[in-house]
């Protein structure tokens, strides 16, 4: 199984140089359709599908990476982690009780990402990687606490986006887990 966010990894962005954009005719003119959408290489969709695992969106895109990110890639819809209920992300708060709210606010309290949480338990268990732009080592010292599969948590340099080399990696892991 593969967490997959989308800005960062797909959607590069905070180099100094101008990205390259990719037309593919998706977009109406006019629609007001999210700029940052055209740095998306299409070239990813392949690639991803070609992975030895599902792949689940982690991203504050939510249904939207369905909408707007998976048409791009050639990707079919996929499964969606969701945002925890009580989470300040994105403006959301819920009723997830004072528990939640002690949970978060020890989180944060810690540095632990909004999205490790949910990842863990969408996981269940299972082997995973989560690729994202801002796992830290607070999110790895957690999962290796609390998930008793094998995981790789791989950090993507939101500048450059998913490279070749995190391909590689990522792949190699897969191989080694499967094989494993």
């Amino acid at each position: 199984m593969l967490f997959l966010d989308v800005d960062g990894p797909l959607i590069p962005f905070g180099a100094s140089h101008p990205y390259p954009v990719y037309e593919t005719g998706l977009a109406d003119p006019g629609s007001g359709e999210n700029p940052l959408l055209a740095r998306i290489n299409p070239r990813h969709g392949p690639r991803l599908a070609a992975l030895a695992c599902e792949l689940v969106w982690a991203t504050t895109w939510l249904e939207d990476a369905n909408v707007l990110v998976a048409p791009r890639l050639g990707l079919p819809p996929l499964p969606v982690v969701g945002l925890p209920e009580s989470s300040g992300a994105v403006g959301v708060s819920g009723g997830a009780g004072e528990a939640g709210c002690e949970e978060e606010e020890e989180d944060v309290r810690i540095g632990l990402h909004w999205k490790t949480r949910p990842v863990v338990a969408w996981a269940g268990g299972r082997p995973f990687v989560w690729v994202d732009d801002e796992i830290t080592e607070v999110d790895r010292g957690w999962v290796a606490a609390h998930h008793p599969g094998s995981a790789l948590l791989h950090r993507v340099d939101p500048r450059r986006g998913l490279t070749g080399g995190d391909y590689a990696v990522v792949e190699g892991w897969l191989r080694r887990t499967v094989a494993g």
